[in-house]
């Protein structure tokens, strides 16, 4: 039980994240997963990839396709929905890392 609860709770910590990146620059899904591992995710393609695909599908993100040593790389950046949302989550976050810092 507690785990499925902390899965849930850290999928919307993912999503921030990549929110984040996005916004700084066009980032995709091999760099996100390092980027991730150094912050102590553990996720899989298999979980990072629709993930992606579901901000995408959802106005958040926007993708756009370049070839890198003759395979198609999709890059994500943010969309004004997608900044729009960063920004929420971010003033909702330090308002709730305030309350239960003390």
């Amino acid at each position: 039980m507690q785990e499925k609860i902390m899965r849930k709770l850290f999928l919307g910590f993912i999503q921030i994240h990549i929110l984040h990146h996005a916004k700084k620059e066009a980032i995709y899904g091999s760099w996100m997963l390092d980027e991730l591992a150094e912050h102590g995710y553990d996720i899989s393609p298999g979980s990072l990839y629709p993930i992606l695909h579901d901000m995408e599908k959802g106005g958040l993100l926007e993708v756009s396709e370049k070839v890198v040593e003759g395979k198609i790389r999709k890059y994500y950046t943010t969309t004004g929905s997608g900044e729009a949302v960063l920004l929420e989550a971010r003033n909702r976050a330090f308002e709730l890392f305030k309350e239960i810092e003390s």
